[in-house]
């Protein structure tokens, strides 16, 4: 089972060598995790900067990315966790794909690793700030 769960955000900065690079490669190398939602979140970033999915995929393969990092289906479970989320955290202003990443750190009693800092408002919850 995986130590940590990553948020889009942190693996953006991963992928792009952004400050909190190396708390992310550390987590990475540890056993880390992602939802499939966030996951998606990583795709569609990469396309808005000219990469396909296909070639991030492709990449990420080459890379061996994705045989440390494990791609957690957003299943009913997560679903339901994130929906409960939804009343703590809506004065923050959480999207689905964030509550989303939270729930898999709460269902798996996980450490979550964000770039994102209003994420240090969530209460309850072992969330890292990457930078």
């Amino acid at each position: 089972m995986s130590e940590a769960v990553v948020d889009a955000s942190a693996l953006l900065a991963y992928l792009f060598d952004e400050p909190g690079a190396d708390a992310v490669a550390k987590a990475l190398s540890a056993g880390a995790c992602m939802n499939a939602v966030n996951f998606s979140e990583v795709l569609a970033k990469l396309s808005d900067h000219g990469i396909s999915v296909d070639q991030a995929l492709s990449d990420f393969k080459e890379q061996g990315l994705l045989d440390i990092l494990e791609i957690v289906d957003f299943n009913l479970a997560n679903a339901e966790e994130a929906a409960r989320l939804r009343h703590t955290t809506r004065d923050i202003g959480l999207s689905l794909g964030d509550r989303a990443c939270l729930a898999l750190g709460r269902i798996r009693n996980s450490q979550v690793l964000t770039a994102d800092s209003f994420w240090a408002k969530v209460q309850g919850m072992d969330v890292i700030m990457i930078r």
